[in-house]
């Protein structure tokens, strides 16, 4: 038996050890702190998009109506057909940062630079008069510049971040002005080679792919990256299996986003702001079914409460439990769950190492993420479609992610209660282990 537990716990530690460096390993880490910089962008496009398509129509129309949501779609011009642009500097910077590289801003800039390089140089334009498709050079397409173009910003902007750094390494290739040089310029010149190097590379690049196979770099990396990564994120059970290794994580106390934050996030982020695009352009019918699940699902149906939808749990606490302990501390914990913080839970109640709380700790979101992505499907609520910020309350959250439905909320409601039964017995079992625990602390003190 001594041997059998041994073994168990053996293994989890290696799990443990396998997942951290998994999260701690530096492009994957670039990735999502790009994300988390421009976060604030993407929910305040949401805000834009809400209040256009959902506030403004309930009181005007005509053109008192377009004329009012010109605001909204000027917010999502300069963010959601911008993000790729957006996205590829910040990846640029952020990875400088994370390797320890002085010149962040030249690898931002440079990271940018390499992305304009491959873009195609010609764009299809329809002619309005005629309805004919022409190429059109000097312009160019939302659909590399926006949601659409955020893989190969990602890829471009760490590859030519890369290079650079690789690159500015090398002190042959540095111009040395001498002093009573203005910082500044000294930096430029030190690093001017190595830019100059990285761009011609990227533009011998995508000169080979025009000349030689009539494609470029954007199209290639939608073709071979985006769509298998998509295929695996849009999936239900894809996402499930990640959160379920991640929210298990949590339970052996390294924070989820060491596995959910670099494998599943950045690629669901992408889905809901393609969904923010579409519905500010199309409304519901403009969602593509793959883009069902997002990561606001996962933000509003899937993690209630936090991690784990402890939130759940409290409600468990207040409703049935007879444990002072168990009550004050979810007393504490109460206020920040309201708002999705869950620490105070996880550390406090606690779920780390505690196998009857683990449990529904684990398969409580999972649950939740499958029941809301297959009520989306069968049309049940509609498609999340606005990215709220994660720490808005239940039910508050499920309303406007779907754009104002309120099935969402209904649907809500019940996931709560589903969880509170869930919790419950567990709940049960972990108090009578702790009331064991202090009766044999006593018999040990007398």
């Amino acid at each position: 038996m001594a041997d059998g537990q041994g073994r168990g716990q053996a293994f989890l530690d290696k799990f443990a050890e396998i997942s951290g460096r998994i999260g701690s390993e530096v492009h994957l880490r670039s990735l999502r702190d790009a994300f988390a910089t421009i976060m604030p962008l993407y929910i305040g496009a949401g805000i834009a998009v809400l209040i256009n398509n959902v506030v403004f129509p309930l009181f005007l129309s005509g053109q008192a109506l377009t004329n009012a949501q010109y605001w909204g779609n000027a917010l999502t011009q300069g963010t959601l057909s911008v993000s790729a642009i957006l996205l590829c500097a910040v990846v640029g910077y952020r990875h400088a940062h994370n390797m320890g590289f002085a010149g962040d801003i030249a690898c931002s800039v440079i990271a940018l630079a390499s992305l304009f390089v491959t873009l195609p140089q010609s764009v299809e334009v329809t002619v309005e008069e005629t309805g004919a498709i022409q190429l059109t050079g000097g312009l160019f397409s939302t659909g590399n510049t926006g949601t659409s173009g955020l893989f190969a910003a990602i890829v471009i902007g760490l590859l030519a971040t890369e290079l650079f750094i690789r690159l500015a390494n090398v002190d042959k290739l540095k111009i040395n002005l001498g002093e009573g040089v203005p910082p500044a310029v000294a930096d430029s010149f030190n690093v001017m080679i190595p830019m100059l190097l990285t761009t011609a590379v990227f533009g011998l690049v995508a000169t080979v792919l025009h000349v030689g196979f009539d494609t470029d770099v954007p199209t290639l990396i939608k073709m071979f990256v985006q769509a298998p990564l998509q295929s695996l994120n849009s999936n239900i059970w894809g996402v499930v299996i990640i959160y379920t290794f991640a929210n298990l994580l949590f339970c052996l106390g390294i924070h989820q986003s060491a596995i959910s934050g670099v494998l599943a996030e950045p690629m669901l982020t992408i889905l809901i702001t393609d969904n923010m695009a579409a519905y500010a352009a199309g409304g519901f019918g403009a969602i593509q079914p793959d883009h069902y699940m997002n990561m606001q699902i996962v933000n509003t149906f899937g993690l209630i409460g936090g991690s784990g939808c402890t939130l759940c749990l409290l409600i468990a606490t207040f409703l049935f439990s007879k444990n002072k302990t168990s009550k004050t501390v979810g007393s504490l914990a109460l206020g920040p769950g309201i708002f999705n913080i869950n620490e105070p839970v996880i550390y406090g109640y606690p779920i780390v190492y505690n196998l009857p709380l683990m449990i529904p700790f684990v398969l409580v979101p999972d649950l939740f993420m499958i029941i809301t992505y297959f009520a989306t499907v069968a049309g049940l609520i509609n498609p999340c479609v606005v990215m709220v910020p994660w720490t808005t309350p239940v039910f508050l959250s499920g309303f406007l992610a779907t754009a104002g439905d309120f099935r969402a909320v209904i649907l809500q409601v019940i996931l709560v209660a589903l969880g509170v039964a869930i919790y419950l017995p567990f709940m049960k079992v972990h108090e009578r282990v702790m009331a064991k625990q202090a009766a044999e602390a006593e018999l040990e003190a007398a």
